[in-house]
């Protein structure tokens, strides 16, 4: 049977589409090898720059004798891992070995590495602390081991896992949200960066310029044989001194002991913090571990709250220290003669209740303002601040003395503390404020909230006549390779108040008053030098339980430059033994006897467990 006139027409017409078809491909073929073939060749070899980052080493930190180091570096070692170079078959078997010998976990190395990365030939960092053994036991079995890589990097290395943690801070990997910020100031999304304290706050000047090794590769990323590699070394961060005074920071840290709590010592005349401690403090080396992550956990929820920085981070009622603010006022404002007294029989009925002073029944008698200050009597301070003074001028002169303000310190989380007002109170409490808040306010109790470091402000002002510098822990910044001088800080003013020096005269004999014959007679008992000061005791609501203060400042009578300001604050969280004047006692001694916290103690018979004075006092 012959093919049908319409089927040879079908088989023509396929023929030819068929026939055009290979011509248009032939002609495309000869285009892309022929005319553009030297084009296309070109392309296939175009090469580009790879690069390797070499992390800087971060800066030093010193104490202010610039001679004992705070925090240096060590060699660690970065493995890295190019997902391209790694044999699909092997890929698992290479995770696993990795995890057990960095001691982490293969999720975590999945995380880094994920599927869509596996085409990579970029190295990706999987530690940047692992050890020296570590890397003996990959180069061991490097044949197992393809794709990975090591390098030595510079990794911190803290030298007091004490008290300082929480001036210092630590480091860490650079989180997402950290980048996001950072990225456009020179951060990489594998670098480690300060978390907090000078470590975070100074971080720019610490991080130093990464070094890179430059290398010639192909398109997939792939090392050209035969390109030369260029390396631009690596520029380490600059060294940071610190105004702290180690000798004056482990008296501190040894005079506060195992109490939860906080000490300061500052130079009023410059803002320099010679000491902070805070208690518990916490290892910031622990932070570098390869579990990291557990041991943040553990810190975040432990009930003492070790990563809790207590003398700038945490507000109390200043209670009886306060007194200082409310004695200014009165002078400054002539509220009421300072020769005029106002009897104390230890209670006073007010409102509906009655008001008990801190020394009850027969209490503290006649009174006059210096005598008040220094039995820290209760019943004057409430009666002349809600009759004499009134709510909104202590308010006022609580905010000259920087209170409800932060102080701008160079490390971060300062609280602010507060200050409550009527408006505050109306709006908080649908409440009228009453003349009894302001009998609370004017002892510093009731709503009233201060940070340790302001109240070691408040007596900077005191001693420099109204004037109140930055408190700072920077003392200089040096070349991290030189050593040469680069900045030196300067004191900056925070507040110079109007209030007049004539105040200020007669407010620092009235401080000396509570030493000499009022509440802090028998814990300060130093000879080493004169202290003027202030006692306080805070109550939470619990019988036997108060926070414990202390703020003071010497030599008495000296320039302000020659003078220091110590304040100590304990919580009331542990068992009652009225230790804040003790501490403060010891510092006072050891650093003007020259002497360290054991000798200050055993000159001043103090005992360092501080079983001493208990019962409530002011």
């Amino acid at each position: 049977m012959g093919v049908s006139k319409d089927n040879k027409a079908r088989i023509t017409v396929l023929k030819l589409f068929i026939i055009g078809l290979s011509l248009l491909y032939a002609s495309r073929l000869f285009s892309l090898q022929i005319l553009r073939g030297a084009e296309f060749e070109a392309r296939a070899n175009r090469y580009a720059i790879q690069s390797v980052k070499i992390p800087a080493a971060r800066g030093e930190i010193y104490d202010r004798t610039n001679t004992i180091p705070l925090v240096t570096n060590d060699e660690a070692f970065s493995v890295e891992l190019v997902p391209a170079e790694l044999p699909a078959l092997k890929r698992e078997q290479v995770f696993e070995g990795l995890a057990e010998i960095l001691g982490i976990k293969v999720t975590e190395i999945h995380r880094k590495i994920p599927a869509s990365y596996y085409h990579l030939y970029q190295r990706i960092t999987l530690s940047s602390s692992a050890t020296y053994q570590a890397i003996i036991k990959i180069a061991e079995q490097k044949e197992d081991f393809p794709g990975v890589y090591w390098n030595s990097r510079p990794i911190r290395r803290y030298l007091d896992n004490s008290s300082l943690s929480h001036i210092i801070g630590y480091v860490g990997e650079i989180g997402r949200d950290e980048y996001k910020l950072l990225y456009n100031k020179g951060y990489s999304a594998d670098d480690i960066i300060g978390k907090t304290g000078i470590e975070k706050y100074y971080d720019s000047i610490l991080k130093g310029q990464d070094g890179y090794l430059r290398t010639t590769v192909d398109v997939k990323g792939k090392n050209l044989a035969g390109e030369a590699e260029r390396l631009e070394a690596p520029v380490p961060g600059q060294k940071l001194i610190l105004t702290i005074d180690t000798q004056i920071q482990k008296t501190a840290e040894k005079a506060l002991g195992n109490r939860m709590g906080s000490v300061i010592v500052l130079k009023p005349d410059t803002g320099e913090i010679l000491a902070m401690v805070s208690y518990p403090w916490y290892n910031p080396s622990i932070f570098l571990s390869t579990n990291a992550g557990e041991e943040y956990l553990k810190l975040l929820n432990d009930p003492n709250k070790p990563l809790l920085n207590r003398a700038i981070q945490s507000s109390y009622p200043p209670a009886s220290t306060f007194k200082t603010v409310l004695t200014t006022a009165i002078l400054e404002e002539k509220a009421i003669s300072p020769k005029a007294t106002i009897t104390c029989n230890g209670a006073m009925e007010y409102g509906s209740r009655t008001w008990n002073c801190w020394v009850h029944s027969p209490g503290h008698g006649p009174v006059n303002l210096q005598e008040a200050l220094a039995n820290s009597c209760d019943i004057y301070y409430w009666t002349v601040g809600r009759d004499n003074l009134g709510v909104e001028k202590i308010i006022s002169y609580a905010g000259d003395y920087g209170y409800g303000k932060i102080t701008g310190i160079d490390i971060p989380g300062e609280n602010a503390g507060f200050i409550p007002t009527p408006r505050w109170k109306e709006e908080s409490y649908r409440e009228r404020w009453n003349p009894g808040d302001t009998m609370n306010l004017s002892i510093g109790q009731g709503y009233l909230l201060a940070t340790p470091i302001q109240v070691a402000n408040m007596m900077a002002m005191v001693v420099n006549d109204g004037v109140v510098y930055k408190p700072h822990f920077l003392k200089e910044i040096r070349d991290g390779d030189t050593g040469a001088l680069i900045q030196s800080a300067r004191p900056e003013i925070l507040t110079d108040s109007s209030i007049s020096t004539a105040t200020f005269k007669t407010l620092r004999d009235d401080l000396r008053s509570v030493i000499t014959h009022g509440s802090a007679s028998v814990p300060v008992s130093t000879k080493a030098v004169m202290v003027a000061g202030k006692t306080g005791t805070a109550e939470i609501g619990l019988k036997d339980r108060w926070h414990s203060w202390f703020a003071a400042f010497g030599p008495y009578g000296a320039k302000p430059e020659d003078q220091i300001v110590v304040v100590t604050m304990v919580e009331a969280s542990n068992p009652w033994e009225w230790w804040a004047p003790y501490a403060s006692n010891l510092i006072f001694q050891s650093i003007f006897a020259g002497q360290d916290a054991e000798t200050a103690a055993k000159a001043i018979n103090v005992d360092l467990e501080g079983q001493h004075l208990r019962g409530r006092a002011e």
